[in-house]
Order: structure tokens, then C-alpha cells, then sequence
């Protein structure tokens, strides 16, 4: 049986595209941005990659559609979607808070998931194992996916991407590089990462939540699992203040590394990657010399929802992103 990933066309070389800004060349660090972003303009990012295998689960038990949950600007299911339409495989999405209409609801709906609005009530209740009864009751045989594509399937998925780095080196000019770098929301790329390095580069993730989200103890609890031991990375706190927290200096910076550097970074995950990256580089955490990998975790889909709240930024006011 062929591979979801192959019958999709996503075994195509990774971009690794070589990153200009000043303060990286003051401090003499070189950077290659991993663009999962430019993977494809639906399932990009990292969230194709902690969807194939289980993508490649719901194919091997001839699952009749696929289920997942997330918020109203969910990356992750606006690739299951996407991947679903693909694939022709009906999708449900179970979504946090009440019925709203986003750029991602819309694409939702149109790509034909039918949803359900489970307040913020309901959505907590997502970890209880009773949670999904009631939905497979209602889609009989219909495969449940964690959110944002988790568990230790979703960090499989992630711990491909190793390989795929190495062989683009050569694009770079690159032997070797000393670190990935790179959000952690749930902490399951992370996770992947940490798996398919086997202790050969560090991983450092970057929290875009606050550290009381206890990403440690899933990332750990991942890596028991894929019996790989809990060492080679690193967790900081890049949230500012808390997720989905913008401020005027965010917005900034993302006007600044886009006009640039040419990357294009969303507000949720990679800007405050990068700037958690610059602070590390600029109080000489990295010597000269060190090469990374920042993964672009995609993500863009989602800036289009805001949009209208980084332009009102200019007035200084620090702005969360309802959702």
C-alpha cells in the first residue's frame, strides 16, 4: 500500500532558504529558514507532517472519513480539510467556542468538514477519556485524530523531517548545522524532532503558550513513548505574555524580518520564534560561526484573521487573538 505522503506529491526536496537580517550578521550566526511554509498553499507548515501517519492509519484500517478539533484559525484543521478533499474522505471538525465566521471557518466549510460548535465548556472536556464517544457514536468508524494532530503518530510524523533537512544541505553549501530551532505549541514537532535527531543536533522550541501549558510534560511523555530518552532539547518561553498575545513590537518586527529577510512570519508561532531567536543570538547565547535551522512552521493561513488587529498595533495597545 502506498503512502499518503507519496500519493499527495509531498516527497518533493524541502527549501532551505539562507536568512539576512542585521542583527544576525553583526553577531556572525547563520541562519537557513526551513520553508514548510512553502509546502503547499493548503497543508502547509508542520502540520502535514504530524498528519501523515495518521493519515496512513485511517487508510490502513479503511477508516470512512476523519475527525479532529480545533480552534476557528486552526492550522491543523485546515489541512485535514484540505487533506481530506484531497483524498476523498469526509472530515468533521469539533471546534472550541462558538459558531463565528473566520477566513478559516470559511475555507473549512468550503472544502465541505462539517462542523460543530462545542463552547469553551465542551472544549475543555476534550482530554476526558469519554470525550470522543459520543462522536464515534454519531460517525461510525470515522478515524479521531488528537488535537493539532498529536500523540506519538503526530511526532512520528515530524521525526521524517530529519532526513529531509540533511539531504537539503547541499543547497546551503552546509555540512552540517548545530541546531533546529523552531515553535512548540503542543510540543509534538518538538517531540519529532528530538526523535529523528537521535541526539545528533540540539532541538530548541520555543513556547508560543505559557510554560503553566506544561508542553515539558508532553514532550517527555512523547519521547517515554517513542522510547527515546528526554534529553537534546530545549524549552524556552517566546509567549510575551501569554498565546495569542500581540504587541506592538511584534507587529513590528514581523513588518521588519519580512521586508528584510523576506520571510514571512504569522503571530502566533514564528514571530515570536524569531524573536526569541534574536535575543538568545544577541546576548551571545550562539558563537560566531554556529549554524541553524529555523523551522517555519507555517501558520499563514491564519494571519489573514489578524490582519486588522497588527494594524491597530500602532497605537500601542497589546491585543489577544479571539479564538
Amino acid at each position: 500500500m502506498s503512502s499518503v505522503q507519496s500519493d499527495l506529491g509531498f516527497d518533493a526536496p524541502l527549501i532551505l532558504q539562507p536568512l539576512s537580517l542585521d542583527w544576525l550578521a553583526r553577531s556572525g550566526v547563520e541562519v537557513a529558514v526551513l520553508r514548510l511554509d512553502l509546502l503547499d498553499p493548503e497543508l502547509s507548515g508542520n502540520k502535514w507532517f504530524k498528519l501523515v501517519k495518521h493519515l496512513d492509519a485511517a487508510r490502513s484500517v479503511a477508516a470512512p472519513g476523519l475527525i479532529s478539533l480545533g480552534g476557528p484559525h486552526s492550522n491543523h484543521l485546515h489541512a485535514l480539510a484540505a487533506a481530506g478533499r484531497r483524498l476523498g474522505l469526509p472530515t468533521v471538525g469539533l471546534l472550541r467556542g462558538h459558531e463565528q465566521v473566520t477566513p478559516t471557518v470559511a475555507d473549512l466549510r468550503g472544502w465541505g468538514m462539517q462542523l460543530h460548535w462545542l463552547g469553551y465548556a465542551g472544549y475543555r472536556e476534550r482530554n476526558l477519556p469519554t470525550f470522543w464517544t459520543p462522536w464515534r457514536a454519531r460517525y461510525p468508524g470515522f478515524y479521531c485524530i488528537p488535537e493539532g494532530g498529536g500523540g506519538l503518530p503526530g511526532a512520528l510524523g515530524c521525526a521524517g523531517l530529519v532526513p529531509r533537512v540533511e539531504s537539503a544541505l547541499a543547497s546551503l553549501g552546509w555540512k552540517d548545522y548545530d541546531a533546529l530551532w523552531l515553535a512548540a505549541g503542543t510540543g509534538t514537532t518538538l517531540a519529532g524532532l528530538v526523535i529523528g535527531e537521535a541526539g545528533r543536533h540540539r532541538v530548541f522550541g520555543a513556547l508560543a503558550g505559557p510554560p503553566s501549558h506544561a508542553v515539558d510534560a508532553s514532550v517527555a511523555n512523547l519521547l517515554a513513548q517513542a522510547g527515546v530518552a528526554s534529553s537534546g532539547y530545549e524549552l524556552l518561553d517566546a509567549s510575551r505574555g501569554g498565546f495569542g498575545r500581540f504587541d506592538k513590537e511584534l507587529a513590528q518586527f514581523i513588518l521588519d524580518t519580512e521586508r528584510q529577510g523576506g520571510v514571512p512570519l504569522d503571530p502566533i508561532y514564528t514571530a515570536k520564534t524569531m524573536m526569541a531567536l534574536r535575543l538568545y543570538v544577541g546576548r551571545g547565547y550562539f558563537p560566531a560561526g554556529t549554524r541553524l535551522i529555523f523551522v517555519h512552521t507555517g501558520g499563514l493561513q491564519g494571519r489573514r484573521a489578524a490582519q486588522g488587529q497588527l494594524q491597530k498595533l500602532i497605537d500601542g495597545r497589546r491585543l489577544d487573538f479571539v479564538g
